[in-house]
């Protein structure tokens, strides 16, 4: 179920409840800024849980040396996420939060537990794969492609910076991601292809079933495990 077309008797008693968590921000020359909540909101909605509609906007202040970003902040999303929390739980007995862009951990890591702690059963997952690169590389861009593939300008597709995020992370982290990548590409795009997007994006819904079926929630986190 589609929580916004839904009708209010429709949603007593919802079992688990998915709120999709993006951001509008750069990824490069060649694809859009919805790209986060875009594949959050198809992950959500894929695993065939009832999935409300998505977050648009997180915390991307890393991004925004580059027009076209916009951002709420962690402070503010954290807010935001357990107001959005609170009210949910009044008729959903667990809430998901389906997290895809990794600039809003932050806030999920301090929402989350104060909502558990407040009784509620509630917990985050990651849209994530193993060995992806940073960001508007390969992995992302072969996922717009089996996702958005007119959003995607692949004549403007070039390589950013390709070294190690975790090299990168201290100038990222002092200035922004535009101090060391211009294009605001970490990674390469080259080789991207629609059926390998299509590939990760099933890896993806089936760990969040998975994670949900099990319900293992990492408690200093909340993250589901």
């Amino acid at each position: 179920m589609e929580l916004g077309d839904a009708r209010w008797a429709e949603c007593e008693d919802v079992p688990v409840l998915l709120v999709p968590v993006g951001a509008t921000e750069q990824h490069g020359p060649h694809l859009p800024l919805r790209t986060d909540t875009t594949v959050a909101a198809t992950v959500a909605a894929r695993s065939g849980l009832t999935t409300a509609p998505a977050l648009p906007y997180g915390a991307s202040g890393e991004h925004e040396g580059f027009p076209g970003t916009v951002s709420i902040g962690t402070e503010t999303l954290a807010a935001v996420i357990v107001e959005l929390g609170r009210s949910a739980c009044r008729f959903a007995r667990r809430l998901v939060l389906v997290n895809g862009h990794g600039g809003n951990v932050g806030a999920l890591r301090v929402a989350v537990p104060m909502l558990r702690a407040e009784g509620r059963d509630v917990a985050w997952f990651p849209c994530g794969v193993p060995g992806a690169d940073a960001h508007a590389g390969r992995h992302e861009t072969s996922v717009m492609l089996a996702l958005a593939p007119d959003a995607v300008r692949v004549d403007l597709a070039a390589p950013g910076n390709t070294a190690p995020l975790r090299e990168l992370m201290p100038a990222i982290a002092a200035g922004s991601v535009r101090d060391v990548s211009p294009s605001g590409v970490l990674g390469d795009p080259a080789g991207a292809s629609g059926a390998e997007g299509a590939e990760t994006v099933s890896v993806m819904v089936a760990g969040l079933v998975t994670a949900v079926e099990r319900w293992v929630v990492d408690e200093p986190t909340g993250r589901l495990t």
